[in-house]
This record gives structure tokens, sequence and C-alpha cells, in this order.
């Protein structure tokens, strides 16, 4: 099934069963050795500014029309998105032979006092495998000095396990947090990396399944040395040229265990807006680390 982007809410409105009809028809592809993925979870956590725009990703049509091209570009895997997004992708045809990976939680919302609180609203394992999708994402913000924190360990912990026993990727992206003048700000050193990736590595009760989704940080190859974990690379939302961007995902691209890219505002809103480019250079980064 294939529907323009003007007939999506006609069709949640006329025909809500088309979203499974669509996901048991589609064709699937096994999760790769590397892989390139473009990440649009965002706004579900009140994330709406990419590159400086602080309303880059208010309009839904437009973020759907930049997935879409993104999604259509010779060597893209897949997609990480929640729900809705995953959804409107479906209608749209645009996740056939893709990788396909739901975001779990997205209760910490930006800028909130119950941030480092991250409880699980979104996917959870029984729905990502009704769906015929490959894994779960779990955001995992470590706050020491913020009781909240447990309560995300545990029900990540409890995902890792759900997910494994279904034979599902449990994507794991940790970071060692803390508040700085009311907000939630992750420590990006190389050790406070390499702690959070120890902390994570250690959820559920199996990792067989389990693979991390990492910042890009100085002294990549010692944080790559503390785990044996397969990882994807975050590409956040960067300050710097889109030139040093790529330059650095390059360098860190070649290390062992790094196994591609997750990236989503840096790719999606890139700073002279030509998706289709930033897209192609990032894959045959990916691509040329095969």
């Amino acid at each position: 099934m294939s529907v323009g982007l003007d007939e999506i809410t006609s069709v949640r409105v006329e025909d809500p069963g088309a979203f499974e009809r669509a996901a048991a028809a589609r064709s699937r592809r096994a999760l790769g050795d590397r892989m390139m993925l473009i990440a649009a979870d965002h706004p579900a956590r009140g994330s709406l500014a990419a590159r400086g725009r602080p309303r880059a990703m208010a309009s839904r049509t437009d973020l759907l029309e930049r997935l879409v091209v993104a999604l259509g570009r010779p060597g893209v895997d897949g997609v990480l998105g929640t729900p809705d997004i995953v959804e409107d992708l479906l209608l749209l045809g645009a996740l056939e032979d893709k990788v396909v990976i739901g975001s779990m939680n997205r209760g910490g919302l930006a800028g909130s006092v119950f941030e480092a609180d991250d409880r699980f609203t979104s996917y959870d394992a029984s729905s990502l495998a009704a769906m015929g999708l490959d894994g779960g994402k779990i955001l995992l913000r470590i706050a020491l000095e913020d009781p909240g924190t447990v309560r995300t360990l545990e029900n990540s912990g409890r995902a890792v396990s759900e997910l494994a026993a279904r034979g599902l990727m449990a994507m794991v992206e940790p970071f060692m947090s803390r508040w700085d003048d009311g907000k939630l700000v992750n420590d990006l050193s190389p050790d406070a990396v390499i702690k959070s990736v120890g902390i994570a590595s250690g959820l559920g009760n199996t990792s067989r399944h389990t693979w991390l989704k990492l910042p890009v940080v100085e002294e990549m190859d010692r944080v790559m040395e503390s785990t044996t974990m397969p990882t994807l690379l975050l590409g956040g939302d960067p300050k710097g040229s889109d030139e040093e961007v790529f330059a650095t995902w390059e360098q860190a691209l070649g290390l062992p265990g790094v196994r591609g890219l997750v990236v989503g505002r840096a790719l999606l809103y890139p700073n002279n807006d030509d998706v289709a480019g930033a897209v192609d250079i990032a894959a045959r980064l990916v691509a040329g680390n095969r």
C-alpha cells in the first residue's frame, strides 16, 4: 500500500487497519553487518530544533518529505522512529526492504524536571514484534544525583530482556548526564562515555542482541576498547560545518566494533538543506568501511 502525504489523515480516520496491513505486507531485510540508519524520533521527546533552527522539525509534512528523500538514497538501510513516524512512512511506502527500529522510551521530555525519569511511553517489545520491526531503541540518561534514573535503569533492563527473548535488537544509547542550571546535560568526555558503556552493557538478562549507539567523542579509539558490543555512531545536532562533521564520522567508522551510523538532524537538516547530498556522503562513508 502506498498513499500520498495529503491522504494520510483520511486513512487514519477511515481505515486505521491500513497500518497493520501495510506492516504485514512490507518486504523486510535482515540486519546488516554494517548499517546506515536515519533517526526520526526527536519530536516525540519535544525536541524540534536542528542546526540552529528552533522549530526545524515542527512541520510533519516537511519532515516526512525529507525522510522519504533520505530513505530513497542508495546505501541507506533503514530508519529509527516512534510509532507515528513509522506508521506514516509505512503508508507512504517508504519502508520497503528497510530495517526499522522503533523508539521505546520518550517520556523524559526535553527540558522537563522529570527528564532523567525516562518512562517507556512508546513501543514495547510485543508491539515491535507484532508490527514486524527489527528492534527497539532505548535512550539511557544516567544522572547519578537524580533518583529518577533508577526507574529508567530498571525499565531499560527489562526492555533489553524482552527484546532479546523475541530475537530483536536492543539498541541502547547511554549517556552519563548531570543537572546544570535546571537543564539535563550529557557528559561527552571519553571517561564518561566509557562509564556509560559499562553500565549499558550489563542491562538485561542477556546481551546477545544488544547494540550500542554512541556519540563520536575525543579518544574514540579508547571508547571502543571498552566494549565488545557492535556499535552504531550517532550524529546528534552538530555545531560545526558539514565537512568537519563528516571528517569525524569517517575517522570513527574505521575503528573496530563500529558498524555504521544512526543520524537524523545532521542529515535531514544539513546546512545547505541538500538532504540527498548529505545522505549520499554519509552512506559513502559507511560503505567505505564495509
